[in-house]
């Protein structure tokens, strides 16, 4: 698969597996799913000797997210999480627009 067809399969599993639906999503208002995906995005851009050091997020992990939901894996792996998080806040946002345009 290539990156979108990887985020896509991503966000499709984070919706079947784990339950993270757009109503769900639609209750995180605070960031949280972006910054999570800065999280996943940054630690990929960092060196395989800092990688390791990562046992928990970094700070600007949502704060009332369990750590247990941070798992870095690889740098394409970590890089389609962060993918697929965006692509959930951009669903979210338009959601939260037209749910005021009507």
């Amino acid at each position: 698969m290539n990156g979108i067809e990887s985020i896509a399969a991503e966000r499709a599993r984070q919706v079947e597996e784990e339950g993270w639906t757009p109503d769900h999503d639609d209750e995180h208002t605070d960031g949280a799913l972006a910054k999570a995906a800065g999280c996943y995005a940054w630690a990929a851009a960092q060196s395989d000797g800092l990688r390791g050091v990562f046992v928990t997020p970094p700070p600007t992990w949502p704060e009332d997210w369990s750590v247990e939901w941070w798992k870095l894996k690889d740098r394409r792996t970590d890089l389609v999480r962060a993918g697929a998080l965006i692509a959930a806040e951009i669903d979210r946002l338009d959601r939260a627009a037209a749910r005021l345009s009507s």
